[in-house]
């Protein structure tokens, strides 16, 4: 366990991480380092993170669920896809060292911020088309293949999930994160399954952390609902440069 005041940042970490990710995905790049600065290992990090941070996730996923954003037929195929890809993802790490990615990560996030940014009406509003049985197909395909990267790698997950829904579904971001949050929901069940069955979770500091990430989850899906894509994209650009330092520079 550790000091008090070490256990009171940890919870700001929680609430932060919360409020970002709730908005744009990529809260773990502030829980997650925290964690680790705590002076847990690394493998037990990793596991008290996805806990911590499923149960924030679980909370805006509901208040994006109560606001209408979600097409529930969508989601829930997009959920079932998403905890087998992960869960696939998470078991085939066991096997294959997952650091040969790194060297990909920066390039899609270049990528997806070009498409972002350059195009300045990009995911302003919704443009989709009446939902069909090729919706159902891209919706299987985008959350399991990100699902696979969650539990095989993961940073970013959530951010590219609303980029695919935006880019393939022609949704505005803000229907495109409340779809994000329910299929990055469904992956990090998977890989809590897998944590669960290992040991490999600081359940004392899983829990607090997780009821701060409700109180900033909350907070920062309501912000995005009120504002949608006024105030999601620019988070949304934040967390992508904060995702490409991450990766090439540490």
């Amino acid at each position: 366990m550790p000091d008090a005041l070490t256990f009171v940042l940890l919870l700001a970490a929680g609430f932060m991480g919360g409020l970002v990710d709730s908005m744009a995905g990529g809260g773990g790049l502030i829980t997650l380092p925290s964690l680790i600065a705590a002076g847990l290992p690394p493998h037990l990090a990793l596991a008290t993170n996805k806990v911590q941070s499923a149960i924030g996730t679980s909370f805006s996923t509901f208040r994006y669920l109560r606001s209408g954003f979600v097409i529930i037929p969508i989601g829930i195929t997009g959920f079932i896809a998403s905890f087998a890809g992960s869960y696939a993802g998470a078991w085939t790490v066991l096997r294959i060292p997952g650091s040969s990615l790194e060297s990909l990560i920066p390039v899609l996030i270049v990528i997806v911020a070009a498409v972002t940014f350059l195009r300045k009406d990009f995911g302003v509003e919704d443009k989709q088309d009446a939902i069909n049985s090729r919706h159902y197909v891209l919706a299987a395909a985008l959350a399991f293949s990100l699902g696979f990267y969650d539990g095989f790698f993961g940073p970013g997950t959530g951010s590219f999930l609303a980029f695919g829904f935006v880019l393939l579904f022609r949704f505005g971001f803000l229907r495109a994160t409340a779809h994000a949050k329910l299929l990055n929901l469904a992956s990090n069940y998977a890989a809590i399954l897998a944590f669960v069955l290992g040991g490999e979770i600081a359940w004392t500091i899983a829990l607090p952390m997780g009821l701060a990430n409700i109180t900033g989850a909350w907070t920062g899906a309501g912000l995005a609902i009120r504002g949608g894509a006024r105030v999601i994209k620019p988070v949304f650009g934040l967390v992508l440069l904060a995702l490409l330092l991450k990766i090439t520079l540490f």
